[in-house]
């Protein structure tokens, strides 16, 4: 038995990196997940591993900046499972440049990923969970859902390089506060988790340019040198950064029964740093 036998979550960027930990951590608690990934592969092993551990999971590839892609999410999640009652929104990526350099497209690029895409993916899912909620009440049935946008120690505090990037990831606290309202009356908590520094591709040590694939084909850059990561290191008050299993319980905690009361909050999980 799992805290969270047969509740469906989806979850963007869950082919990798904080994703992919999520899926598992809340698999493993009886979730049933829509793994999302730009790439068929990554989110076809999730699906795999998921399934091998005896969980009940499928893929639903692509974009979430394309035209369409939250309708489509959404629809995965009802026709696989018949329901939704988690949606994280975690897919994103970095394009920094101090603001003086900073383009146009760099800066449209973190709206449409960071915000616009979870603004979207909410909208898709209102028109279930309002109808759902009311026909639970009137069977006097309590049912809670949870939604978890994924934001950033930039966002709370904002961080040089990335006026882009912070502007977005303080745009997610704004939606969670506003919906939190919105859908209180239908039982759903919304929240928001905060994350410092963790250890993922995006943030990996490296000298050399590395960057990755994004958002049709174009490249956004990864990786950190290692002297900032040390940097990092030295201001974080538990010496370290985070693992990806780390931040995946700290989304858990935003999903599971015990949060039935929370919701509009922000949890920073940044090992006791923050900017």
């Amino acid at each position: 038995m799992g805290k969270m036998d047969n509740k469906v979550a989806l979850i963007t960027g869950s082919g990798r990196g904080i994703g992919r930990a999520v899926a598992h951590k809340l698999a493993s608690e009886g979730a049933r997940i829509v793994v999302n990934d730009l790439d068929e592969g990554p989110a076809d092993e999730v699906v795999a591993e998921i399934k091998a551990a005896g969980g009940e999971a499928v893929a639903c590839i692509g974009n979430v900046t394309e035209a369409g892609f939250a309708d489509r999410f959404v629809k995965t999640a009802l026709d696989s499972f018949g329901g939704i009652d988690v949606i994280v929104n975690n897919a994103g990526y970095t394009m920094d440049a101090l603001i003086g350099k900073m383009t146009d497209e760099a800066f449209d690029a973190m709206y449409n990923v960071h915000l616009k895409a979870p603004f979207q993916i909410l909208r898709a899912a209102s028109g279930f969970i309002v109808s759902a909620a009311r026909q639970e009440a009137e069977e006097g049935r309590e049912v809670f859902r949870k939604v978890v946008n994924i934001s950033s120690v930039a966002g709370t505090g904002g961080n040089v390089g990335q006026a882009n990037y912070s502007s977005m990831k303080a745009g997610v606290l704004g939606l969670t506060k506003a919906l939190a309202k919105e859908w209180g009356r239908y039982k759903v908590n919304v929240n928001c988790v905060a994350f410092g520094y963790i250890e993922t591709r995006l943030t990996q040590a490296t000298e050399e340019k590395v960057s990755i694939k994004v958002d049709g084909g174009k490249e956004a850059a990864v990786g950190l040198p290692p002297r900032v990561i040390e940097g990092f290191k030295r201001m974080i008050p538990m010496g370290r950064g985070g693992t990806v299993d780390e931040a995946a319980g700290a989304v858990y905690l935003m999903c599971c029964p015990e949060s039935n009361y929370v919701s509009g909050q922000t949890l920073i999980c940044g090992g006791g740093f923050s900017l």
